[in-house]
């Protein structure tokens, strides 16, 4: 599915999901990170908001 859009696409919208969750992120930066995540193959294979979400878990998951 993700090579069915442009890498200009996939990372606009990788972006927009990770600003979901970071709000206070400067949006240019959110769009450097996921340059950073269409540049992973692994990442880039998923759809960009799995992608995003793929990226985030570690990051998101609270501690025990």
């Amino acid at each position: 599915m993700a090579d069915a859009i442009s890498p200009d696409i996939w990372i606009a919208a990788c972006a927009h999901a990770l600003q979901l969750r970071w709000r206070t992120v400067n949006p240019r930066e959110l769009e450097e990170m996921a340059t950073e995540l269409w540049r992973d193959a692994r990442l880039r294979a998923l759809p960009p908001r799995a992608a995003a979400e793929a990226w985030l878990g570690p990051v998101m998951e609270l501690p025990s």
